[in-house]
């Protein structure tokens, strides 16, 4: 116990990465908490689906929409979202919004949120966390 300020002195740059490493692994972890923004995992998502009769909405393009979804979602891409999010109001409660890692339905989520949707929730991780989970992918437009 003695030695460990003349180790850190000695190795102030390993303690200095070492430090920076722990900052970055603690705010990867926190860094949805911070955001304000709801994240369900798949298995969330699909509770929400079944009890509450959540929308899913699907922002990825309409390319890779066909290739594989979520059942019964409905696709508008991201960049259209801020024409057409007013026309989700008027069909569910709950909208969980999927994409294919996470990151772009959790910026879309403000733009439904000023449109007027309040239960708004981010799939984490997206479809490959969906995938990941063996959950079904159903293929084509809808």
């Amino acid at each position: 116990m003695e030695h460990i300020p003349e180790f850190i002195s000695n190795h102030i740059l390993l303690v200095s990465m070492l430090a920076g490493v722990a900052a970055l692994l603690i705010w990867n972890v926190m860094k949805d908490s911070f955001s304000g923004i709801p994240q369900v995992s798949p298995a969330e998502m699909t509770r929400l689906i079944n009890h509450e009769d959540a929308l899913v909405l699907d922002v990825r393009s309409t390319g890779e929409f066909s290739n594989g979804h979520v059942l019964n979602a409905i696709n508008i891409p991201a960049a259209d979202l801020e024409v057409r999010g007013k026309e989700l109001v008027k069909y569910h409660d709950s909208t969980v919004v999927v994409c294919n890692s996470g990151v772009t339905s959790a910026k879309t989520i403000q733009v439904l949120k000023a449109a007027g949707l309040d239960k708004v929730y981010n799939l984490k991780g997206g479809l490959y966390a969906w995938q990941n989970a063996g959950l079904p992918l159903s293929r084509g437009k809808q």
